[in-house]
């Protein structure tokens, strides 16, 4: 099942430098190492009523396990920043330091152009195709026009964090994704997608009306 904003899913935005973002895991030699530093991280979890299964460590590059990172950016903290051709998600802490989170990101000519904030949020959301995803897929999305409650099946996952511009709700947010092989691809139809463990993570730290900047082109990259 997918959507404008689906487990494949994106956002995307505006010049902006990141300006050194370094990873803290640089004296692990080895990708093999780098994986058996992160055996835990993502075990099962219960969430309410939901389990998420934990995930295989082992079938993930540990460039996108999540972890504390050097920042050297000009956002303020509290702020997210999305690396789309690395695939990076980052929420600014002080200190010069930010969480960094692998992520799944958008199909060429589906992104989403410039900054933003989170406008809302929505634990396990609900799911529903826009007009014209019935329009243009009508055998695929129909039967599923009222959508979807939350639960581990929903293609929105466990969170979502609705990007708002000029007051007005777009239709890209960042969010949960049960299928782990999809972060660090870009195969959605527009919204950025986390591990579900991640997204968790990430609401827990985000408030209302944070900015979101998402860098589109290498050119943007420091």
């Amino acid at each position: 099942m997918s959507m404008a904003c689906t487990r494949r899913m994106f956002l995307a935005s505006a010049p902006l430098a990141l300006a050194g973002c370094v990873g803290s895991d640089g004296s692990l030699s080895s990708s093999q190492d780098r994986s058996s530093a992160f055996i835990g991280l993502y075990p099962e979890l219960t969430d309410g009523d939901v389990t998420i299964p934990a995930i295989d460590v082992s079938e993930i590059d540990p460039r996108f396990f999540r972890q504390v990172v050097d920042y050297n950016g000009p956002q303020k903290p509290g702020s997210i920043v999305v690396d789309t051709p690395r695939r990076h998600l980052y929420f600014v802490l002080a200190g010069k330091k930010a969480v960094r989170y692998g992520c799944g990101v958008g199909k060429a000519g589906f992104e989403f152009k410039g900054a933003g904030v989170i406008g809302r949020t929505a634990i396990w959301p609900h799911w529903a195709p826009t007009p014209n995803m019935i329009a243009v897929q009508p055998q695929r999305y129909g039967p599923v026009k009222a959508g979807l409650p939350g639960g581990i099946d929903n293609p929105l996952g466990a969170r979502a964090l609705y990007i708002h511009r000029d007051g007005q709700e777009t239709n890209y947010r960042v969010h949960g994704t049960d299928d782990p092989s999809t972060i660090g691809e870009a195969v959605s139809s527009g919204c950025i997608r986390l591990f579900n463990h991640d997204v968790i993570d990430l609401h827990s730290r985000v408030a209302r009306g944070a900015p979101i900047m998402v860098l589109q082109g290498k050119a943007e990259v420091a």
